[in-house]
This record gives C-alpha cells, sequence and structure tokens, in this order.
C-alpha cells in the first residue's frame, strides 16, 4: 500500500513538473570528442544534473525566482532581474581529459565499483584495495599536504543556444550560438569545497531575510541572486566567459 502512494506521489510530482523549453541534447555516445575544448569527454552519473535540472525547473515555474521571506523592496526588484536574464537549458555532466586513456581508467573503475558494490564482500574488496580497482587513482592513504596545495580544479560549461530566445520553442530550429565558460579554484575537495560551504553559511546569516522561507531548494535557486559568486571570487574562484560565438 505505501509503495502504491508513493509511486502516485511521485507520479504526480512528474506530472506537473514544468519542463524546459526546447528539444533535449542528442544522446550522443559514452566517450566522445570534445573538439572546442580539445578533450575527450565521457558521461558521468552524477548528482550535480539532477540538482541543476530541479533548480532550471524552478526557474520554469518561477520566472521571477523565489521571494525572501521579508526581503527589502530593492533586492526584490534586483531578483527579478537576476532570474529575469536566465534561461532554462538541458543540462548534464561529464569528466573531460585530454588523455583518452584518463578516461578509460575511470571506466574502468566505475564498472569495478558498479559490479562489487552490490555485495558486501565486494564492499570489502573495494575498500581494502583501493588502488587496484581504480587503476591507481585512488588510495587508502589520502594525498598529503604538498599534492593538496599543488592540486587544482577546471569546470567547462558548454553551452548551445539560440541567438533569438524565441526560437526554442519552434520545431525544427537548430542551434546557432555556443557559449563556453570556466570555473576554476584550488584543490576541489579539501580546499574549494569548505570555502563554498563558509561562504554560503555567510550569505545564510547576514542575508537570511532576502532568502526563501524555510523549505526543501536547491542551491542555485536559494544563493542565485546573493552575492554568493562575488564572495567566491574573493576567495580563490574564478569565472570567467571563455568564448562566445556562433555555430
Amino acid at each position: 500500500m505505501k509503495q502504491s502512494i508513493c509511486g502516485q506521489l511521485i507520479a504526480v510530482v512528474l506530472l506537473h513538473r514544468e519542463q524546459i523549453p526546447g528539444p533535449p541534447p542528442p544522446k550522443g555516445s559514452l566517450i566522445e570528442g570534445q573538439n572546442s575544448l580539445g578533450m575527450w569527454a565521457m558521461k558521468l552519473p552524477s548528482a550535480d544534473t539532477v540538482v541543476v535540472k530541479r533548480t532550471l525547473s524552478t526557474v520554469t515555474e518561477y520566472p521571477e525566482g523565489l521571494p525572501g521571506a521579508e526581503e527589502t523592496p530593492e533586492y526584490t526588484e534586483h531578483r527579478k532581474n537576476f532570474w529575469s536574464s536566465v534561461k532554462p537549458a538541458h543540462f548534464g555532466v561529464k569528466i573531460a581529459s585530454r588523455s583518452l586513456m584518463i578516461l578509460v581508467r575511470f571506466l574502468i573503475t566505475g564498472l569495478f565499483i558498479g559490479l562489487l558494490a552490490n555485495f558486501s564482500f565486494g564492499r570489502s574488496l573495494l575498500l581494502k584495495y583501493p588502488e587496484f580497482f581504480s587503476a591507481g587513482m585512488f588510495s587508502r592513504a589520502g594525498p598529503t599536504e604538498e599534492e593538496v596545495k599543488s592540486a587544482s580544479f577546471k569546470m567547462w560549461f558548454v553551452g548551445h543556444g539560440y541567438t533569438d530566445a524565441a526560437q526554442a520553442s519552434e520545431r525544427g530550429s537548430k542551434l546557432d550560438k555556443e557559449v563556453i565558460t570556466k570555473v576554476s579554484g584550488p584543490e576541489v575537495g579539501y580546499d574549494t569545497t569548505p570555502i563554498i560551504l563558509v561562504q554560503c553559511a555567510l550569505v545564510v546569516l547576514s542575508q537570511r531575510g532576502n532568502l526563501p522561507k524555510g523549505g526543501v531548494y536547491t542551491p542555485g535557486a536559494v544563493f542565485g541572486p546573493t552575492d554568493l559568486q562575488q564572495r567566491l571570487q574573493e576567495n580563490k574562484l574564478s569565472f570567467d566567459v571563455h568564448v562566445t560565438r556562433s555555430m
């Protein structure tokens, strides 16, 4: 009975979820060349995809964003202007490298995890011998302080869209614009993650009235109009537009 009710609730949520306009991107192959970046890319199952899709669905449903619990008139105008410039898009995550062999190693690691993580003995093997099952990419020891200091990350965002937004709802219209942006910063796990968490907490503490009333929201829906990006730029992260061009 409980499973039946849960299934019905999920169906209702999916039915009423706002759809993002425009055709979804082609599925493509598992590994493909990203000519615009000079890299090989592989689809990556990631919670990031679900979170971003939920954010963009919220933007589609609430074009002016979510109002703050006690927001000021100035912030109300700022929020509306901010979200009016954000266009919903189809989104997916890939891992990229200039070396095809590195992606093959990730693929092999994913296969091992998928096969062995389903039963206790397999999980025990993964925990005991991470170096073997990841082809040396993971270890029990973790990185040294020097390795953390010398590490960095880059995230490329490759967007394809329309010069005229009205074309998104037209059948058969071809994409004619490409925008590539980049987010970069220090080592992603031990450095960047704490930086982001602390800055998000400071925004909540200092701007609580401008944030939506309590509930379950994605980070983008809550922090989008705030000064979070500026705070991150002041703390070792960079946000850059790499190229904008016609396709």
